[in-house]
């Protein structure tokens, strides 16, 4: 069991790997240039067939007694050990091919040399493959973890574990069927893929997006009221409602600059003659409400558990808020680097980076 649930993570990265690859899938342009050819590099996008199969399959195994449904559960901690030690190797092997950046070796296997590395003739794209096996993976975990739950309460389970793994499935499937939404987002266009990325995607994504889950499915049920799990599930979409549509507004602006987002919308557009930045909106609210979304779904999956005196589903939330305010920091010193005295005038315009009225 424990050399089993050590390699289950390697198994499932592979086979995430080989459906990608044999799977049909439509091919697009994205965003981030090639250098060689002075084109936007291209991506096969079949993540979320590739994820349904995957947890399909994986139902039916244990449907068939070939595995308990609670494995990834039992064997949790040597599955960690193993993701480690495959994110490690990763990290390793992408770092080490790839020609130095000056910046220092340090530098390099935090934060990566090669911007856009893609195997097999661009068959598959790095940056692509890492998302999707996190959040395959990260699926199987949270259904196992619910497995041990139900089995563990059989007569008295929790609705919230019930509805935080429903929000965490949909945070999931609706990712991957946006797929292309994301290839115009910060981490295909400005990151390297080194250890922050790699190990972040293949052992912190998976284990520990659903550190909530991982600390109270040995828990009782907290006999939440119906409002409260309607509340945590407001929060929830209140989140998504401002990650998902600033995120899609700014694809929609960067495919076409005039056209009316949502057919509603028209952009109102400040330019300098050479580039242009959006400025109504979502992006006329902050500069990155997007990020305050991805921190009230945290909050709202969070609630969701009933626990509220426990820090462990917090750590979820808290991480969200250290990881984006140095990339919002980031980012405004990227843009203002680029877009100079625009960059300039539109923080004039719309001074709050994150939280309106608060930051």
């Amino acid at each position: 069991m424990t050399l089993a649930g050590f390699l289950a993570p390697a198994l499932v990265f592979a086979f995430v790997f080989l459906l990608h690859v044999i799977v049909p899938a439509r091919t697009v342009a994205g965003y981030a240039i090639n250098p060689a050819t002075q084109a936007p590099y291209r991506y096969r996008l079949n993540g979320l067939i590739v994820f349904v199969l995957t947890i399909g399959l994986w139902a039916l195994a244990c449907s068939l007694g070939l595995l308990p449904w609670n494995f990834l559960w039992t064997t949790r901690w040597e599955g960690l050990a193993g993701a480690c030690v495959f994110g490690l190797l990763f990290t390793l092997g992408v770092v080490f091919t790839a020609p130095p950046t000056g910046k220092g070796l340090l530098a390099d296997l935090f934060l990566g040399r090669d911007e856009n590395p893609q195997w097999f003739g661009g068959r598959v794209d790095a940056k692509m493959w890492l998302y999707l096996v996190g959040a395959t993976m990260l699926g199987l975990n949270l259904c196992s973890f619910a497995m041990h739950h139900r089995l563990t309460f059989p007569d008295d389970p929790s609705s919230g574990v019930t509805l935080y793994v429903a929000l965490f499935a949909f945070f999931i499937v609706e990712y991957l069927f946006f797929e292309r939404v994301h290839l115009y987002t910060y981490d295909f266009v400005a990151e390297r893929v080194g250890f922050k990325l790699g190990w972040g995607c293949l052992v912190f994504y998976p284990y520990f997006y659903g550190i909530g889950l991982w600390s109270v499915a040995d828990l009782a049920n907290p006999d939440m009221t119906g409002g409260a799990l309607a509340l945590s599930a407001v929060v929830f979409f209140l989140g998504w409602s401002l990650a998902r549509g600033a995120n899609m507004q700014k694809y929609s602006f960067k495919r076409d600059p005039t056209a009316k987002f949502l057919g509603l919308i028209t952009p109102d557009v400040m330019t300098d003659g050479e580039n242009k930045l959006l400025a109504n909106g979502f992006w006329g609210v902050a500069r990155h409400v997007n990020y305050l979304g991805e921190v009230l779904m945290a909050t709202g999956l969070t609630l969701a558990l009933g626990y509220p005196d426990h820090i462990g589903p917090w750590l979820y939330p808290i991480y969200y808020i250290a990881l984006l305010i140095p990339r919002q920091i980031d980012d405004d010193r990227r843009c203002a680097a680029k877009y100079k005295g625009l960059w300039s005038a539109y923080v004039k315009r719309v001074p709050y980076r994150i939280v309106p009225g608060v930051y």
